[in-house]
């Protein structure tokens, strides 16, 4: 500004910027830790990071389920909202955990190809993947959807998760 002045943010604003700050690190080190904790349960470093694509997806689920919330009721990204992010990092990994794990053991104990243990994984756990993803699913829907005192302070942590659940599914 002319004249000498000058404007810094300050008080609240500073610290919902510092807030901010933390929680993509915090969101950074639970991709980082659930990739790690994964590499140590199958004992590779390939088949967690194929897991993980699907955070990506889960991502652009949350995102679209935030954007389908704000054509609703006006939901802005706070800092609850932010933490469905990084609980959804957690989430999402469980359905491809149960498909990878099952075509390590089609691969690894009954001798079949890679696109044939894949198949069959999926063919086997995709009815308990959609059973536990619909519960969810519909334990989600209260919390976005029913009005009330207090809702409106964790319906983003709920369309984040409810749209992240079914895109990465």
């Amino acid at each position: 500004l002319h004249g000498g002045y000058r404007l810094s943010l300050g008080g609240t604003a500073d610290k919902l910027r510092s807030t901010w700050n933390s929680l993509w690190w915090n969101l950074v080190l639970a991709v980082f830790i659930t990739y790690l904790l994964m590499a140590a349960t199958f004992e590779s470093w390939l088949y967690p990071f194929v897991v993980m694509m699907t955070v990506p997806l889960g991502a652009v689920g949350g995102f679209a389920g935030l954007f389908l919330l704000n054509l609703w009721i006006p939901q802005q990204l706070d800092v609850l909202t932010m933490l469905g992010f990084i609980m959804l990092v957690g989430t999402v990994v469980n359905n491809p955990i149960l498909i990878v794990e099952q075509s390590l053991i089609h691969f690894n104990e009954d001798g079949m190809t890679i696109g044939d243990a894949v198949i069959e994984s999926v063919r086997t756990r995709v009815r308990p993947i959609f059973m536990t993803t619909i519960g969810g699913l519909v334990g989600l829907l209260p919390l976005v959807l029913a009005p009330g005192a207090g809702s409106e302070l964790y319906r983003g942590i709920g369309a984040v998760l409810l749209g992240g659940l079914l895109i990465s599914t």
